[in-house]
């Protein structure tokens, strides 16, 4: 039996799939925990124009991303930290400082957790970080540490 997955359901698939199932599994599990619906002519058209509005949403999404990345790499972001008397830093730079400083510099805001600190930052000087957008769209970012 095929159904349209409505929910995503572990070892069988993602939401908006079809999916070929044994008739009981269907109609004993999943279409009464609405994790699926039965693949009638009516309910394929619903998921083609669901798949239709998906694909423009994560164009638009694609696009903005890449805006984005093209205005952080115009610059480096600088960080200013509390440093001693040798050029080393108190502490280190992480990810809340780096989002914060994107912010208040390029206007953008990102996620904490989509930035991944490349080595450690324990000194003043030229770092890189990932930034994760997610399904496989990243980018590099360069940022300097200064001392305050």
């Amino acid at each position: 039996m095929q159904v349209i997955l409505i929910q995503d359901v572990d070892n069988l698939g993602q939401k908006n799939e079809l999916v070929n199932v044994k008739n009981g599994y269907a109609r004993n599990f999943l279409i009464p925990q609405k994790f699926a619906v039965e693949a009638s002519n009516s309910n394929m058209k619903q998921l083609n124009e669901r798949l239709k509005v998906a694909k423009v949403k994560e164009e638009k999404m694609l696009a903005e991303i890449a805006q984005v990345v093209e205005v952080l790499k115009a610059s480096p972001v600088k960080i200013g930290a509390k440093t001693g008397t040798s050029g080393k830093i108190f502490g280190s730079v992480t990810g809340v400082q780096i989002a914060r400083a994107i912010k208040e510099q390029k206007g953008y805001e990102i996620d904490r957790r989509r930035i991944h600190i490349l080595g450690d930052v324990k000194e003043l000087g030229s770092y890189k970080a990932r930034l994760d957008f997610g399904k496989g769209n990243d980018a590099e970012l360069e940022f300097e540490v200064v001392a305050e």
